[in-house]
């Protein structure tokens, strides 16, 4: 979901999707340019060069990207704060050579053996980079620009509502002209999407009505149905001019601007863009697999290099594993099942669990404020224990928030956005709870651990606290590392003392069966051409989600070929790389010091990783 800082400012903004960086711009210049000064020394080790170049290639990526300077809170240029990415094809294939050509001349210039550890692992992670890049590059022309799990229409909205500070005039009017430049995005996006889907590059038949139910529900509200509340963007530019301390002429004058630009841009576009998805729409069908698709098979193997980190792993291995690890704990739920004294099959307690009433809170406004503060408990339990399996936790705090209801029908079920680089934001857990039957009591402590606290926000909150990597390296994403850590934090929490109550556990093994079956369905559907109907019964067997909640996921695993395998994949490598390390350690061994080998070097491939840990075991061994 999220990419990499070297090759491109679009990758750039790939990294930073779902939330910004920091709202102070000149904390984050100073802080970036404090960096760059390393450059500017007398004297300096091979380290300090490497680390000097890669943050001027950051820069200059940064100052190529309007987006990512809004991102970082750097809006003292008026004219980039109200404009857009350049998003055509043309930007996309000087991006990735200009990133290609940065990897070379940095294996030409720098002696990797006159390097640091530290240097040698940045090294290493930049060329890693590169090579997923030109993966992935090579089969750009298979992959979807428009899909329900990357609505690129829909994040211009959420972009300009989360992102865009207005604390002056000008920020305003920069607000306005993103507006009224926001129709030649949306444009370009189109026109990629239909030249794909002339060659064959289709989506679903299920995928075309969810992303035109998106962009009708963008169409709602003030200005575009008259006497309506105001439209989530609309409402947005609104309250933010609102706040300026500047004369009431002067607000009237920007909110008619904006106005204007929404009815006489933004809704042509939005309507060029629905037609566009029913011209799609009716030369699509219903096959679920890339395999389908031109170059399909090294479209998928591409995506699962990315979303693995280890190319050489195959689809069949994958499948194999979640074979096995879904009828692994199985075992372990029929343990609960004997402890809570309930006789059947694994089957018939799913079904059990699917609809008891003790698991559900009401679906009104007391019941999702009762959720929001008992997920808010679990992590200010976690933050109490922390200490005991950490040597080093993310300064940055975390909140438990409900996503807004205008964005509830698209949002995933549960989600973090990472806190800003100055501080003035916390790292929130947001949870959707348009539908409370959506959201069992019992799966609430294992998810609160994934989402929050030591989970996503361990991590990714960390990373960017990070003073000693360079800034591609804090910022990168690597979803096997990500995830990975994510889901074996809701392990780690059995460690650290969580899910006294076996419902709770079994929501954790809940959680875990659901990855494994992940591995089992995306392989299925993609390699072994398994259709959309034969995955929903799959899941339904393995794991205790109702339909209602598997559906969606299925048709995710459809539009987003590889990504769930991630989850499962970097949790299995961790436990791995835990397990050697207790077993080489013994008494030596330190939930603390294996959790900053993890954790302090930012998201690395996972053969990195295991580098690393093989390391930091190396150097407790030499005491």
């Amino acid at each position: 979901m999220i990419k990499t800082l070297l090759c491109s400012a679009a990758s750039i903004a790939l990294l930073t999707a779902g939330g910004a960086f920091a709202h102070d711009g000149a904390h984050v210049s100073a802080n970036l340019a404090s960096a760059a000064t390393v450059a500017q020394q007398a004297e300096q080790t091979e380290t300090e060069r490497l680390y000097a170049s890669f943050q001027e290639a950051f820069l200059e990526e940064v100052s190529r990207s309007p987006e990512i300077q809004t991102y970082l809170g750097m809006i003292s240029d008026i004219d980039a704060y109200g404009r857009w990415d350049d998003r055509s094809d043309a930007r996309q294939i000087e991006n990735f050579e200009r990133g290609q050509r940065r990897v070379q001349d940095m294996q030409a210039e720098f002696d990797r053996d006159l390097l640091t550890d530290a240097g040698k692992v940045s090294y290493d992670f930049a060329i890693s980079i590169a090579e997923n890049d030109a993966r992935q590059f090579a089969v750009r022309d298979s992959r979807y620009v428009f899909s329900p799990m990357g609505n690129s229409v829909s994040d211009l909205t959420t972009f300009l509502i989360n992102n865009h500070r207005v604390a002056t005039q000008e920020h305003a009017a920069a607000y306005a002209s993103r507006l009224e430049g926001i129709g030649e995005v949306i444009d370009t996006l189109t026109a990629r999407a239909e030249e794909r889907a002339a060659n064959g590059v289709t989506l679903p038949l299920f995928a075309y009505p969810r992303l035109t139910a998106s962009a009708q529900s963008q169409l709602t509200g003030a200005p575009f149905e008259e006497g309506a509340e105001d439209s989530a963007l609309f409402a947005d530019f609104k309250a933010k001019v609102d706040a300026l301390d500047i004369d009431d002429d002067a607000k009237a004058d920007l909110v008619m601007r904006a106005e204007d630009a929404l009815l006489n841009v933004y809704v042509p576009a939005m309507e060029r863009y629905m037609a566009a998805l029913d011209r799609m729409e009716a030369i699509s069908d219903d096959r679920a697999g890339v395999w389908k698709l031109p170059n399909g098979e090294a479209a998928y193997a591409a995506s699962l290099a990315q979303f693995t980190t280890i190319p050489e792993m195959t689809a069949e291995e994958i499948h194999e594993r979640g074979l096995a690890e879904v009828e692994r704990i199985h075992g372990e739920m029929r343990e609960i099942m004997a402890q809570v004294e309930f006789e059947g099959s694994v089957q018939d307690f799913f079904a059990y669990m699917r609809t008891a009433e003790q698991f559900q809170l009401p679906n009104t406004p007391e019941g999702r404020q009762e959720y929001l503060d008992r997920a808010t408990a679990v992590i200010e339990d976690v933050m109490e224990v922390a200490p005991q399996y950490f040597d080093t936790l993310p300064e940055a705090p975390l909140e438990v928030r409900a996503v807004e209801p205008w964005r509830e029908a698209t949002a995933t079920g549960a989600f973090y956005n990472q806190p800003a680089l100055d501080g003035s934001r916390p790292g929130y857990y947001y949870v959707n709870l348009s539908q409370m039957q959506d959201n069992p009591t019992y799966l609430l402590e294992s998810l609160s651990l994934h989402e929050g606290a030591p989970g996503h926000h361990f991590q990714i909150a960390l990373t960017q606290e990070l003073d000693d990597v360079p800034m591609f390296q804090r910022f990168a994403w690597n979803s096997a590392y990500g995830e990975g850590w994510a889901l074996y934090t809701e392990w780690l929490g059995k460690e650290m003392g969580f899910y006294e109550d076996p419902y709770s556990d079994f929501g954790r093994l809940s959680y875990e069966v659901f990855r494994a079956a992940r591995l089992v369905v995306d392989t299925g559907i993609h390699h072994y051409q398994w259709d959309r109907e034969r995955a929903i019964e799959y899941m339904l067997e393995a794991t205790p989600m109702t339909e209602g909640d598997i559906t969606p996921e299925v048709e995710r695993y459809i539009v987003w070929p590889g990504q769930a395998v991630s989850y499962k994949t970097g949790m299995i490598f961790i436990q791995d790389l835990l397990s050697q390390a207790q077993e080489e350690l013994g008494d030596d061994f330190s939930w603390g010091g294996f959790h900053d080998a993890v954790l302090t070097a930012g998201p690395l491939p996972l053969p990195m990783l295991e580098d690393r840990v093989n390391a930091w075991i190396d150097t407790v061994k030499a005491g």
